[in-house]
């Protein structure tokens, strides 16, 4: 019989006198024992002394299993239940189980199934014999006969009608994104924003869920794997299965899904395993295999997809007890694996490359302090100075180190990827403000080149005094692997914990009337230290030249494909757009990439603050304001404010000709973006920055576009169906 928490006091009971304190004697005698890992607990196989036999009516000597729950565990499961001795209970009404002899907050005492896993005779990955998978097919059907009126009840969020697998599913995803990715975020949330997992990935997963067919729910194991299948030595009964931990009521295609991705069987075994299952399940509940092959790929989605949560926990966490380079490796390659397995069905831009995982890792765990880690880490998480930003009295290198040990710890509300840097927002001991730690992202593709270095540009900026809203260049240096890293003042949200606000929809007119204030002011500032040669030779034709020779260098599938959509190669493209003449204005020092997400607004007179320099130019400064209308959705009446307010606070040497001149720059950030946004979509460079995203989106509409302005027929394709999918 299985006790709620301690065996009811009995005569045998009253011989011993304290049954609470031999039985937690024995628990910690146990604790000295060997033991086995689950999921919350640690399994010791411990003979029973004779105090507690008598208190459990046992022979002394009977073999128990100790469970004792372990309280440094990472919640990385879904928890239907949290009374396993109820669920044993129901269990053994149909199939041999342990039975549960005790059960209190710290500890349980199992009776033992004498016997040996699966997994010492027939190891992960290799075949499994057609008897036993046919005997673990009939397991798995026979669990359906368990009767729902035994089972503890369920958690009020359950579907109300047992046989919705479309409700059942999407209760899963938003149960692992409750139970897993929440309850974890607060420490691995940074770690999960730099690989590239957004926080509601898995609520759009639940959201994606199909019709699916309806089946009738029943108990499940969910965790059946070869460490919980035991053959007994006296073959009464040959198997047992074991650690119902996890076991839910639901849809039973669950848990074929859940038993062919943790068996490990070969890929080639998988149909053999299926139509095992099926042959079973139609024997013993035909409504159980309605709509099998149209939705076990669902199931089996969901099983990689939530996955990728404590697997990437996991292999960081392992690096705080054994931080050494060997382990390192290890670590990186079981998060790529974790990464690529699950990009498919959380649908995830692009998937890092080691050396990119490799770094976040070493980031994080440099959060995680430095105690228990050798000198190999505590090297590693070392930084050199680059001698191009001289140390700032306000900011020294104390305060740099401070700054790279608090990145990795930082929350994922303030690590921010864009096109060519991971943005980490922290926040440092001892008074200081916020700061920005800012990398360039490794195995960067970007078709765009860089042509100043934006800590020039911002030291340019702040010795001009010219009054544009940037941030300051607090270091430079170089960490882990030659990372090179910035540190910038913060300039978002007054409120640290609050993510900045873009004007993602546009400019406000006050916002507007800052912005073009600030692109006046970068006309004062001296850009000769920059860039010497600016203006030699016209911008226009400069322009067109990086465009021309960005289109000639394109990857074969990009290029081919833009052929296929009717966009002209390198040469004709030169030819067509070298009919323009442009006015020869001014040059300044120009922004160059003026996208919404490159603005944060703020409540003063400026009304924007400018980041993210990195594409900063000399040219004309016409180009930066028409770049800025063509990147950003604009209302007519703002891009007149705009414009007006632009040529009365310039000089004419900046502004003539500019209502001419600004249709060609139009027509040719529009061309521009019908090459790289093509090659964004072959090559998935970049996707997991907004901007690129919403560009990519529109991809249609900025072809047909592109088209007119080149003079060129509406694009048409050999291939109607990829005609069709570009529409």
């Amino acid at each position: 019989m299985v006790e709620p928490l301690v065996p009811r006091r009995t005569q045998g009971e009253r011989a011993v006198g304290r049954p609470k304190t031999a039985l937690r004697a024995f628990a910690r005698a146990a604790r000295e024992t060997a033991a086995t890992c689950g999921h919350h607990h640690l399994n010791h196989v411990r003979p029973l002394t004779g105090d507690v036999a008598r208190l459990l009516g046992r022979p002394p000597g009977t073999r128990v299993n100790v469970r004792i729950r372990r309280p440094d565990v990472l919640p990385v499961v879904i928890r239907t239940w949290h009374d396993e001795a109820a669920v044993l209970r129901a269990v053994g009404t149909v199939l041999p189980a342990p039975e549960c002899l005790v059960t209190t907050p710290e500890f349980a005492l199992h009776s033992h199934v004498e016997g040996v896993p699966l997994s010492s005779v027939n190891g992960y990955g290799k075949p499994v014999d057609t008897l036993l998978v046919q005997a673990l097919a009939e397991q798995l059907a026979r669990m359906t006969q368990v009767r729902r009126a035994v089972l503890p009840p369920l958690p009020p969020e359950w579907p109300g009608n047992h046989n919705d697998s479309q409700a059942f599913l999407r209760t899963l995803a938003r149960l692992a994104d409750r139970q897993i990715r929440e309850a974890n975020w607060p420490v691995f949330g940074g770690l999960f924003a730099a690989l590239g997992i957004p926080d509601d990935a898995l609520l759009r997963l639940a959201d994606r869920v199909p019709a699916l067919a309806r089946r009738p729910y029943s108990l499940l194991h969910t965790d059946l794997h070869r460490d919980n299948v035991i053959f007994s030595y006296d073959g009464e009964p040959p198997l047992v299965c074991v650690d119902w931990e996890l076991a839910t009521f639901g849809d039973p295609l669950h848990d074929l899904a859940t038993h062919l991705v943790r068996m490990r069987y070969p890929a080639d075994q998988w149909d053999e395993v299926i139509h095992a299952w099926l042959t079973a399940m139609q024997r013993t509940r035909p409504a159980a295999v309605n709509g099998l092959a149209r939705d076990l790929p669902h199931y089996l989605d969901f099983e990689w997809a939530q996955s990728v949560y404590p697997d990437v926990m996991r292999a960081a966490s392992s690096l705080v007890e054994s931080g050494t380079g060997k382990r390192l490796d290890e670590a990186t390659a079981e998060v790529h694996r974790a990464l690529e397995t699950a990009a498919g069905p959380l649908r995830l831009r692009s998937v890092p490359a080691r050396n990119e995982i490799e770094r976040a890792l070493i980031r994080w765990l440099a959060s995680q302090g430095e105690g228990r880690q050798g000198d190999w880490i505590r090297n590693a998480l070392g930084w050199r100075p680059d001698a191009r930003v001289p140390e700032d009295p306000g900011f020294p290198a104390r305060a740099v180190r401070e700054a790279l040990l608090a990145e990795g710890a930082a929350p994922a509300g303030r690590v921010f990827k864009g096109t060519a840097h991971l943005n980490t927002v922290v926040r440092l001991p001892g008074g200081h403000q916020p700061v920005v730690v800012r990398r360039k992202l490794p195995n960067l593709s970007r078709r765009e080149p860089s042509y100043l270095s934006e800590h020039a540009v911002l030291r340019a900026i702040h010795e001009s005094g010219a009054e544009v809203a940037a941030p300051r260049v607090l270091a430079l240096g170089r960490s882990y692997g030659n990372d090179l890293f910035a540190i910038h003042t913060y300039v978002g949200s007054p409120r640290v914990d609050q993510p900045p606000r873009h004007p993602v929809n546009g400019l406000r007119p006050h916002e507007a009337d800052g912005l073009v204030d600030q692109l006046c002011a970068l006309t004062r500032v001296d850009y000769t230290c920059l860039d010497p040669a600016a203006g030699e030779g016209g911008f226009y034709p400069w322009l067109l030249e990086q465009l021309v020779d960005l289109v000639r260098t394109l990857p074969e599938e990009s290029g081919q494909l833009a052929r296929t959509l009717g966009l002209p190669d390198h040469d004709r493209l030169r030819e067509l757009l070298s009919r323009h003449v442009v006015a020869q204005r001014r040059p300044s020092l120009l922004h160059g990439d003026l996208n919404p997400w490159n603005l944060v607004c703020r409540d003063d007179r400026l009304g924007v603050t400018i980041i993210d320099w990195e594409m900063a130019i000399v040219g004309d400064p016409l180009y930066d304001l028409v770049r800025h209308m063509h990147l950003t959705p604009t209302r007519r009446e703002i891009m007149d404010r705009m414009f007006r307010r632009w040529e009365s606070r310039l000089p004419s040497e900046c502004t003539h000709d500019w209502r001419r001149d600004q249709r060609v720059y139009r027509w040719f950030e529009l061309v521009r973006s019908a090459y790289i946004d093509l090659d964004r979509l072959v090559t998935g460079s970049g996707m997991d920055a907004p901007n690129v995203r919403r560009a990519v989106d529109s991809y249609a509409q900025t072809l047909a576009a592109a088209t007119a302005c080149l003079g060129l027929p509406v694009p048409r394709t050999a291939n109607p169906h990829l005609a069709v999918a570009f529409a």
